[in-house]
């Protein structure tokens, strides 16, 4: 299987980008999570000129975010940067919107985008839409600031089979955030394939998640292993305290653990205000304080945490059920955690 990373966008990412391409990872991708973190645009033209193999990916980017036309000028000025190393990853905004207050956008919108910005990106004319208004656009100066030569690798978000058909009807790959259950994989790409129009078109699928490599004698819910994985179950939690019917779905015991961050962070579930207490430092490194609420049970769903045959057991599976590269976010220390990753999967 193929590896990869993605990090927030900040100073010194470039650096990291360099470390990945010469560890010989596949790609190298920044979150687009505005409010949050750094602008990812900028990030990955920082590095696009420092690097010149990896592939460097956005994930992801939303219609509720950016419009079609800006969209497609930032990914058209990375690809003349790096020719035909682009990765777009589009999805509703889902996290992205909540670090706002607000709703993610809809599958409709979400595949109107997308279409968009295949076109542009491609050098097509395409509809776009504002209220009632209609136009046709397309580049109307082409030269060396933007590259519709090259071809954008296309990826839609998806966790449902909503978002999986909109990536079977344009054709598009899927990246889903913490899915480590193959029998879910196997469910998304049937309905890609059920929703594609070209059956012989192929795309690639990316599953992101962390990884833990446990030492001998190692607990798996040692503090070690919950501060690699704890941004990932916190971000669980965290879209749990400020969404009550999903957290309604879950374990008693996680569901404490939201009743726990909700009291910590002094708000409360239907709080107006809920996401500026939730979302400060969202994926970043945990406090140790909050360790206790990393529960095993969390950590063993969205993470891979276990001995070196434990993770290639596991993903041994993902490979089987369509997974083509795994994407680790690492925290604690990344030119560590990535050369594990690459050592682990070489």
């Amino acid at each position: 299987m193929r590896a990869g990373i993605v990090v927030a966008a900040q100073p010194g990412v470039e650096e990291l980008a360099v470390q990945a391409e010469e560890l010989g990872l596949h790609s190298f991708w920044v979150n687009d999570t505005p409010m949050v973190h750094g602008d990812p645009f900028v990030a990955l033209s920082l590095c696009a000129k420092a690097t010149r193999r990896i592939r460097l990916g956005i994930g992801v980017t939303s219609p509720a975010l950016r419009s079609a036309p800006a969209s497609a000028s930032g990914f058209a000025s990375l690809n003349a940067l790096a020719p035909g190393r682009i990765i777009c990853g589009v999805g509703t905004g889902n996290t992205a919107r909540r670090t706002l207050g607000m709703q993610p956008s809809t599958a409709a919108a979400l595949e109107d985008f997308t279409a968009a910005l295949q076109d542009l990106s491609a050098g097509r004319p395409t509809e776009y839409r504002e209220g009632d208004r209609v136009r046709d656009i397309r580049f109307l100066h082409a030269g060396a600031h933007v590259n519709t030569t090259h071809p954008i690798e296309f990826v839609v978000a998806a966790l449902g089979p909503k978002a999986a058909a909109v990536a079977g009807r344009r054709s598009a790959g899927l990246i889903s955030f913490g899915l480590l259950d193959p029998t879910a994989w196997h469910a998304l790409h049937d309905a890609r394939r059920r929703a594609a129009h070209d059956t012989d078109s192929h795309a690639y699928s990316y599953v992101v998640t962390a990884l833990h490599l446990l030492r001998d004698h190692e607990d798996a819910d040692s503090d070690a292993a919950r501060d690699t994985t704890g941004h990932l179950v916190m971000s669980l939690l965290d879209f749990a305290a400020d969404t009550p019917a999903f957290a309604g779905q879950l374990g008693p015991d996680e569901r404490k653990a939201v009743r726990q961050l909700l009291d910590r962070r002094g708000t409360t579930a239907t709080a107006p205000d809920r996401y500026t207490k939730l979302y400060p430092n969202y994926l970043g490194r945990i406090a140790p304080q909050d360790r206790d609420l990393i529960l095993p049970s969390l950590m063993n769903s969205l993470a891979l945490v276990g001995t070196r045959d434990d993770l290639h057991t596991r993903i041994t599976a993902l490979e089987q059920a369509g997974v083509d590269e795994l994407l680790i976010q690492p925290v604690i220390d990344p030119p560590t955690e990535m050369a594990q990753l690459a050592e682990l999967l070489a």
